[in-house]
């Protein structure tokens, strides 16, 4: 069985956060560092338990949440200047694409009237 494209943008954006919030500083790394890495490992497994729950929607929204987070969590590095432009702008298009797949995928379940 193949994964949705969400489920391997999230992977994909795995592989290239998780490298990268285990060299940050010890000042941010065992707070903040560690709350992103949880966000991502959850967003994995979220969306990966939602492929197969009969009432996606509310997962869905919940993990909607986790992302906005995760956006926020990724501002404060760059604001902290843990992150160049250059790389806070393409961790950005990362959640972005993935933000837009789930927003599709929770407008599907609206349609199909899941709104458990």
């Amino acid at each position: 069985m193949q994964d949705l494209p969400i489920i391997q943008k999230t992977y994909d954006l795995i592989k290239w956060y998780v490298p990268i919030i285990n060299r940050l500083p010890r000042r941010h790394k065992f707070g903040l560092g560690d709350r992103m890495i949880t966000i991502l490992y959850d967003l994995l497994e979220g969306l990966i338990l939602a492929r197969y729950a009969q009432e996606k929607l509310t997962q869905l929204e919940i993990l909607n949440a986790k992302l906005d987070i995760l956006r926020h969590q990724t501002r404060l590095l760059f604001d902290f200047q843990e992150f160049d432009e250059r790389r806070y702008e393409y961790a950005g298009q990362l959640i972005n694409g993935i933000g837009n797949e789930l927003g599709g995928w929770m407008k599907q379940q609206r349609q199909k009237g899941n709104y458990k």
